[in-house]
């Protein structure tokens, strides 16, 4: 079984999905889970035209990545798992790039992440993280999409 497993989180409903399947797996074992938030700044960096500005915003942007962490943790924790988190702050490194970097720096044997499993035109244009962890990561990499939508 994992000892230790990444688990990304941006506060958004696919983050919340993979964060749930990651604590269903830890449940009852001895494995670890590690929270990581990215606070990637160079979209921010590159809107603000005053220092005074982006300084501000990348306050709120690290509230924020310790907030969805302290949640995360919450969760982790009423289910009786142990568990880390992690705030790591770029500028211009692919975030895919920033989670596989933890992964092996943290000793992670798996990483698991939510995905909108998006195809086509949309994929192309939005990017993913997540293909792009699945992609390059040396450990296996769980993605957990969303729930399709009911008709």
């Amino acid at each position: 079984m994992y000892q230790r497993i990444l688990v990304p989180v941006d506060g958004s409903a696919t983050s919340e999905r993979g964060l749930r399947e990651a604590v269903k797996l830890a449940s009852g074992q001895s494995t670890r889970l590690l929270f990581l938030h990215v606070v990637d700044d160079y979209t921010t960096l590159s809107e603000m035209t005053s220092a005074a500005g982006y300084e501000e915003m990348l306050k709120r942007l690290r509230q924020y990545g310790l907030d969805v962490l302290a949640k995360a943790k919450h969760e982790a924790e009423a289910a009786s798992v142990h568990c880390e988190t992690l705030l790591r702050e770029v500028t211009g490194k692919r975030v895919a790039d920033v989670i596989v970097e933890q992964a092996a720096q943290h000793a992670c044997d798996a990483i698991v992440m939510g995905t909108h499993g998006r195809r086509g035109f949309t994929r192309l244009t939005l990017g993913s993280a997540a293909e792009g962890v699945a992609r390059i990561s040396p450990v296996p990499v769980l993605l957990v999409r969303m729930d399709e939508p009911k008709a």
